[in-house]
């Protein structure tokens, strides 16, 4: 390829990035937009959606039932057969789809309210983790070679500022009063919200799609790997690198994820803060990966030492939730330092274990390993969003019982991250500590 080229491919790639971002963004805010004022569906009988905490527990959970039960394999496996232009755009369109079911349930209400919502969220899970999906995999396309880990690190953060932009507006559409019903217009507005930035970002793939037709049919010729074959799935099933990457991201993302759903309803009575402050506290989550989440991108691409940071992240979100459940009740500061603690862990870990895939498997099954990856995290997800619903609803210190879940998730986190840590130092081939150069 000439230098000209060249130089326009780069700086198609960080066009192509912008674009990506911003579906992500929508994903993450819709997916958040009722986190900090959980708190609603603790009295059901002052809301005319009538959801109870089990009920919003059940909810959360339905994001990822039709991952779990087959649907992320399949959409990995149309990624790496069709490519991200085509699945891709299916997936971000049953994205939006889902969201629109979603909005419907809660501005009519009624008996099936929370079915509808729930049927509705399981393609909107869908869509998102598949669209996710081909987002990380045209970024290990577009940047192969080069700052991938910064690409990442750089998506990850802005996607993340939609869940804080869902943590701090929440509260701000839907304010806390004392003794006040909730109609139901009042408790769709952050999905109405979401709806609009959905707008934005379905926008914005069909440019990418446009832009990568441009520049990869132009590259095609380049590629000399065999095509994909369904028998490579198995292959990816006996590594064993991508058993650990993928425990380590289900047990560490279930820590914090699954926390953010109910960060209202644990932070709330925990250090005796209105709904505003907790929304501020939580959001420093996100808002922490917006710095931190690139700049430990750039730092894995120059330095290496990868699975280094990942248990160092896992020890900071350890620690965040030791102070969670132990902490004195009563005393912000003790919210805010564990805050800060498991902002640092969330950068730390996505940077360091999502540019490792690409080391442990050949280019064309890499839209199939990120998917079982997924698929992995989400029946964990699935899984502890449902229990934290049922601790929170049927527990008298559910808040505390809640977070002793947590602590045990990042144990396990920080177990997996020392195995990793010990595989890399056996097998320098895998260049799992390496520079991304």
């Amino acid at each position: 390829m000439s230098a000209p080229s060249q130089k326009f491919y780069r700086s198609a790639a960080w066009i192509a990035l912008a674009c990506l971002v911003v579906p992500m963004f929508a994903s993450y805010y819709f997916d958040d937009m009722f986190s900090s004022i959980s708190r609603l569906f603790e009295h059901p009988s002052l809301t005319a959606l009538g959801w109870g905490s089990a009920g919003y527990g059940l909810y959360t959970s339905g994001y990822s039932v039709l991952c779990v039960f087959g649907g992320l394999v399949i959409g990995g496996i149309l990624l790496d057969k069709w490519g991200v232009r085509v699945s891709g755009s299916l997936f971000v369109g049953m994205m939006v789809l889902g969201a629109g079911g979603v909005l419907w349930a809660l501005l009519h209400g009624g008996p099936s309210s929370l079915t509808v919502a729930y049927v509705s969220v399981m393609f909107f899970g869908l869509g998102s983790e598949i669209a996710g999906t081909a987002v990380t995999r045209s970024i290990a396309k577009w940047f192969k070679g080069g700052p991938m880990a910064l690409a990442m690190g750089l998506q990850l953060a802005i996607a993340r500022l939609g869940t804080a932009f869902a943590m701090v507006l929440s509260p701000r559409l839907v304010p806390q009063e004392v003794g006040h019903f909730y109609t139901l217009e009042e408790t769709a507005r952050p999905a109405v919200v979401g709806m609009g930035l959905m707008a934005m970002g379905l926008i914005l793939w069909a440019v990418f799609v446009a832009l990568d037709a441009k520049c990869h049919s132009e590259r095609s010729e380049e590629s000399n790997e065999e095509p994909f074959r369904f028998k490579d799935v198995l292959g990816i099933l006996r590594n064993r690198n991508f058993w650990l990457l993928a425990l380590l991201c289900v047990v560490f993302y279930s820590s914090i994820i699954a926390f953010k759903k109910f960060a209202g309803a644990i932070l709330v009575p925990r250090f005796d803060i209105p709904d505003q402050t907790a929304g501020w506290m939580v959001s420093m989550l996100p808002f922490s990966t917006v710095v931190f989440a690139p700049l430990f991108g750039m730092l894995v691409d120059r330095a290496g030492k990868g699975t280094r940071w990942m248990l160092i992240g896992g020890i900071l979100a350890l620690a965040a939730h030791l102070l969670l459940a132990f902490a004195p009740s009563g005393v912000p500061f003790w919210g805010y330092l564990s805050m800060i603690l498991l902002g640092f862990g969330y950068s730390l870990v996505p940077a360091a274990l999502w540019p490792s895939v690409p080391k442990i498997v050949p280019d064309k099954v890499l839209g199939t390993t990120f998917a079982l990856i997924f698929w992995v995290q989400n029946l964990g997800l699935m899984s502890f969003k449902w229990l934290a619903g049922i601790i929170l609803s049927r527990s008298e210190n559910g808040h505390v019982t809640v977070e002793l879940m947590f602590v045990g998730l990042c144990v396990l986190a920080v177990t997996v991250a020392l195995v990793l840590q010990r595989t890399s130092a056996r097998h320098p081939e895998l260049r799992l500590d390496a520079p991304n150069r």
